[in-house]
């Protein structure tokens, strides 16, 4: 598998994006022309795949532990109000 355009753009942002300043969901609709929510779904499914692992692999490992991370977080916050 190859990446497209598109793909190497998004790694790219996720590279930089902190760079321009301002809020990254304002940035991600003027530079894509896509909702934040249909972004993270489309880089979600992006740093699983070996493609982009291989273009930037330290960039995709800190993507990945960041969702990870984030998972995480969400699953202890639901298991906290479900025993209350």
């Amino acid at each position: 598998m190859t990446l497209s355009d598109r793909d190497r753009a998004f790694l790219a942002f996720e590279g930089e994006w902190r760079r321009h300043g301002g809020a990254k969901e304002e940035a991600i609709r003027a530079e894509f022309a896509l909702t934040p929510a249909r972004y993270y779904q489309l880089l979600g499914r992006l740093i699983d795949t070996p493609a982009a692992l291989a273009h930037d692999p330290m960039l995709v490992r800190r993507l990945r532990r960041l969702r990870d991370d984030a998972a995480e977080q969400r699953q202890e916050r639901l298991g906290r109000t479900a025993t209350r």
